[in-house]
């Protein structure tokens, strides 16, 4: 036999006994990719878990995947810090606008007309909120219900978590007994719990309370604020949410959507659960059920109010 001859057969040889590289079967990649397109951090995690279960010898081109991944997440994070860091006062603003209709028990039992609308600008220290809502609603030509709610939240964050705020509150409720009623606030916040799908955080501090009342009188007093946000992303179609709150003041009176208030003479407990579905685009339906109570109210007055609402929510 040549040597030409020999040195072909040993290159053969060679060839069937050294196994091939693998390669990560397409339909596997596919299925990562997709993850990484759906934008979900916790299916990208999910999936990729199981790929590595079920193909032991394709890590290498699982692991190569995964840093391309993070490297692309990294990018997209500065891009967010720096375009946060360059926006002007009227940029990078979110909201929703809310609309439909309620049902009260209690003190009414009658039907209404709701609004509301919500504006958040998150910089890269700096959260602002501000939210108002109206409700509203007629009986024989007499009006039952007339309540008017806005609140400006400044928040300056120390880190990922704990914050620091402030809180201005004006209210209108002439048929629980004011006319205007001003809340000033600050304190500090915290996320006790903050994922891609779940957010619970809580805040507290000295406030300070005025009121003007509808007889024509005044009154001021000190109080302590508390509150709680619950929100649950529980699908991409599909949110809960959950917020209550609490003051405590020797001398407050009356409440508002998310504030209890506590005292010798009376307790004031409102709570707020809503559903949100999306519908279309931008566009959600909202299901809520809110619950107003007092221990001690004014005489004539029931000691449990309910409004459920029902609504469209436009995001912006």
């Amino acid at each position: 036999m040549s040597r030409l001859a020999l040195t072909t057969v040993i290159c053969f040889a060679a060839s069937i006994s050294t196994p091939a590289a693998a390669t990560l079967p397409a339909p596997v990649k596919a299925m990562i990719d997709a993850a990484i397109a759906s934008g979900n951090e916790q299916d990208v995690l999910a999936i990729v878990k199981i790929a590595k279960a079920t193909n032991p010898d394709d890590l290498a081109e699982i692991d190569t995947l995964m840093a391309d991944y993070n490297v692309k997440q990294a990018k997209k994070a500065e891009a967010a810090i720096l375009k946060k860091q360059e926006a002007g006062l009227f940029e990078n603003w979110e909201g929703q606008g809310e609309l439909g209709g309620f049902r009260s028990t209690g003190n009414t039992n009658n039907m209404g007309i709701t609004g509301s609308v919500k504006l958040v600008k998150d910089a890269v220290k700096w959260r602002m909120n501000f939210k108002a809502r109206a409700d509203y609603e007629r009986n024989k030509g007499i009006t039952t219900r007339d309540q008017l709610n806005a609140t400006i939240e400044p928040n300056y964050k120390f880190d990922k978590r704990l914050y620091a705020y402030g809180l201005a509150q004006f209210e209108r409720d002439r048929l629980q007994g004011f006319s205007a009623r001003y809340t000033l606030s600050g304190g500090l916040g915290y996320e006790l719990v903050k994922t891609g799908d779940i957010r619970l955080a809580i805040k507290a501090g000295p406030a300070i309370r005025i009121t003007d009342f509808a007889e024509g009188d005044t009154k001021s007093s000190l109080a302590a604020l508390v509150g709680v946000d619950f929100d649950w992303k529980i699908s991409d179609h599909l949110k809960f949410s959950q917020d209550a709150g609490g003051t405590y003041a020797s001398d407050a009176q009356g409440f508002t959507s998310a504030v209890a208030v506590f005292d010798s003479d009376n307790t004031t407990f409102t709570a707020t659960s809503a559903l949100d579905a999306k519908l279309i685009g931008s566009l959600s339906t909202r299901l809520s059920y809110t619950i107003e109570h007092e221990t001690n109210p004014k005489v004539g007055r029931a000691k449990t109010d309910t409004l459920s609402r029902a609504s469209l929510v436009y995001d912006f």
